[in-house]
């Protein structure tokens, strides 16, 4: 059997959302109208990198983006779950794809997942690694601000958490192949985070 090392975790199961099986989940993808043309999934415990006979293969028949309290979350109805007590049995589970299956992107765009474990460089110095990609919300958080910069959090090579904007601005190149992000980054902004 062939193994799928990376899986891309699309969405994660938190309870059900009607009488008839739907699921509200936490949404981890900028892309929801996927579901649209590419229903097939993938349900599995958090932390899941088997093959992909291990895990339990679903298809999305429907799904909704909720507004009020659950605004940026997602329901979905999945085939074959029709009621509450089986809408409850796959509860806690993820919602995922072999990172073969994403979506392509535009050329100027990329994937949260192929930057994280890159080392961002300021010219050729090595400034640290990528850990995590936050972006600004309002207020209340139920919404992305997209005219702010997404900001790098990265572990320096001295231990340090140093925030960088990647903005468009400072980006030279990325390789993801590579795991390298070339920024020229304005005088002063490292030691802001010291």
């Amino acid at each position: 059997m062939e193994k799928r090392s990376t899986w891309v975790v699309l969405a994660h199961l938190l309870r059900p959302q009607g009488r008839k099986g739907e699921l509200l989940a936490e949404l981890y993808t900028d892309f929801p109208q996927r579901f649209d043309d590419h229903s097939r999934v993938y349900l599995a415990p958090p932390d899941f990198d088997g093959e992909v006979s291990e895990a339990r293969q679903a298809e999305v028949t429907s799904f909704w983006l909720p507004l009020g309290k659950n605004q940026g979350r997602i329901v979905l109805k999945l085939q074959g779950i029709d009621n509450i007590s089986v809408a409850e049995s796959v509860a806690g589970q993820e919602v995922m794809i072999p990172a073969e299956e994403r979506l392509t992107l535009d050329e100027d765009a990329n994937y949260i997942s192929d930057l994280i474990g890159c080392t961002v460089y300021d010219r050729q110095v090595a400034v640290g690694v990528i850990d995590d990609i936050q972006f600004a919300t309002t207020p209340d958080g139920s919404r992305r601000l997209e005219e702010m910069a997404p900001i790098l959090v990265v572990s320096s090579q001295a231990g340090d958490e140093l925030l960088i904007p990647f903005a468009k601005d400072f980006l030279v190149d990325i390789d993801a192949n590579a795991k390298r992000v070339n920024m020229v980054l304005p005088s002063g902004l490292l030691d802001v985070n010291r």
